[in-house]
């Protein structure tokens, strides 16, 4: 479904998501590679890990019990969760895609990790590739080391 001319726009990929059991991934990206992990926090049923790389983060999701991440572990096993697209305006981006036909997970953005607005585009739409679009608190495209400036 091609998209029209419209004010909202993809500013870069914000982050990949990867879905997984146990605190082994972080320890092995931040030892191996040296990527530290600036952001964690917990949510219902999994701690949520940021690691940036580049313009970009890898996110951890670890499951912690009952809940979305447990789910698409017992469905699927560990590995790429979603891949997210920061959006200069996360209300109309929803509004677009609805009024097209696009089927979302979220109707309406919600809250989302490290202080941004979310909503999920269902895999139906992008066939298999659950998709996220992502509100930073500040207008613009700031870089995962300004974000993180912006949250201290």
């Amino acid at each position: 479904m091609a998209r029209e001319a419209s004010s909202w726009r993809v500013i870069r990929l914000h982050h990949v998501a990867f879905a997984h059991h146990g605190d082994g991934p972080a320890a092995v990206l931040t030892g191996l590679l040296g990527l530290p992990c600036t952001h964690q926090e917990a949510a219902p049923g999994f701690i949520e890990r940021m690691i940036p790389a580049g313009e970009a983060y890898l996110q951890l999701l670890e499951s912690t019990g009952p809940g979305v991440v447990e789910g698409f572990l017992d469905r699927r096993g560990p590995g790429l969760h979603h891949a997210a697209f920061e959006v200069s305006d996360i209300d109309e981006a929803v509004a677009d895609l609805r009024s097209r036909g696009v089927r979302m997970v979220d109707e309406t953005p919600r809250p989302g990790g490290m202080g941004t607005r979310i909503a999920f585009v269902h895999p139906a739409a992008c066939p298999g590739l659950l998709l996220e679009l992502v509100e930073v608190p500040s207008a613009g495209a700031a870089s995962p080391d300004d974000q993180m400036a912006e949250r201290s």
